[in-house]
């Protein structure tokens, strides 16, 4: 219950929050100040509907779908190639004219699937060089897709979901640095025949240095900085911003974070971040009280999805982190997004209600 109710207190406030974020520039650019927060609710109502159906359903049903998932998501990862190219990127499925998804939130989804359906059948594969065989391929498969399209931050999350759980599942230290030893030069060198390369040194650039081109690549981290600063420790009040009046570009979505923290201000940001803190924690707690290995894996390796996300949103917002264009869970718009995350909390709920008693 306790989850749940986070969950429904972080959705609340993020549509509040996206709404202030995004009146502005639905106003100026579309001609219509509810555009982004109605298709939003559009999806975050049967998402909680959603989330309420799946929490019902025991998840050991998904030992059977692990196969079927992660073909699936392959399919569509390979479909994006096919669709039109919105910002030099391949990483959008079109349905009409209001649906629009990135199979990159399904193929997090099926990569611990997958890894929890292995690790829970065959408890000892991730201590043995032969047993991480098949982990790996699957992620460099999902890796090289990733880079392709190019979408470098969805990439950094499916490593880091992995590595956790490979952890969580008993993979050790000696194996884990010939891991990430091996695995580092292969990614750089994947990206640069790839002809992803300059696009990787652009970024860490404006990273190291975004005032070298205030108006240009450096525009957005600035304006993010000079927003977050501007709240100082009460806010400026909801609604309130005056970053998000076309200064900061696409405020409703990477860079939703900042907008918080100029109206809700340091003490505003800082419950919210408490908040995802705590939503965390609980669903780690599920994971470790699961009744079996396969819940537990499911628990802990989405709980982990949800604490990179959050961390790498804000990690770009302040400029911790080179620009990644990854949302803030609840808050940052994206319809077909948010129903997958009230999903996957759906599975953990799911998880929730065969946990063990606190005194077993």
């Amino acid at each position: 219950m306790v989850f749940f109710l986070i969950t429904i207190l972080l959705l609340v406030i993020g549509l509040i929050m996206l709404f202030s974020a995004s009146y502005a520039n639905a106003y100026y650019l579309l001609g219509n100040s509810f555009h982004y927060i109605s298709r939003q609710l559009l999806f975050a109502v049967p998402g909680v509907i959603a989330m309420y159906v799946i929490s019902r359903i025991d998840y050991h049903i998904f030992h059977r779908l692990a196969y079927p998932l992660m073909a699936a998501s392959l399919v569509m990862l390979v479909i994006v190639f096919f669709m039109p190219a919105l910002n030099n990127a391949h990483r959008w499925i079109f349905i009409g004219d209001l649906i629009n998804f990135q199979p990159s939130e399904i193929a997090k989804f099926s990569l611990v699937i997958l890894y929890a359906h292995w690790m829970s059948i065959n408890p000892g594969s991730v201590r043995r060089i032969e047993g991480l065989i098949p982990y790996g391929c699957v992620l460099g498969v999902i890796i090289l897709l990733l880079i392709a399209e190019p979408h470098l931050s969805a990439m950094v999350i499916v490593v880091g979901m992995a590595l956790i759980m490979l952890i969580l599942g008993g993979l050790n230290l000696r194996l884990l640095g010939a891991t990430v030893v091996g695995g580092v030069p292969l990614g750089l060198l994947a990206i640069f025949v790839m002809g992803k390369w300059d696009r990787l040194m652009g970024r860490l650039q404006v990273w190291w240095n975004p005032e070298a081109d205030a108006r240009g690549d450096g525009w957005q981290t600035l304006q993010s900085l000079y927003s977050i600063g501007s709240g100082g420790l009460m806010g400026t009040g909801i609604g309130n911003s005056r970053q998000k009046y076309l200064f900061l570009p696409e405020p409703q979505n990477d860079f939703i974070f900042a907008i918080v923290c100029e109206e809700l201000g340091f003490i505003g940001a800082t419950l919210i971040l408490l908040l995802f803190a705590l939503l965390i924690w609980r669903g780690f707690v599920i994971g470790v009280r699961a009744r079996d290995r396969f819940g537990s894996f499911i628990a802990l390796g989405l709980t982990a999805q949800l604490a990179l996300q959050v961390l790498l949103n804000i990690a770009v917002a302040t400029n911790s982190f080179p620009n990644t264009g990854i949302g803030l869970p609840f808050f940052s718009y994206g319809g077909t997004s948010l129903m997958m995350l009230l999903g996957q909390v759906g599975v953990i709920l799911s998880v929730s209600r065969q946990t063990k008693p606190e005194d077993e």
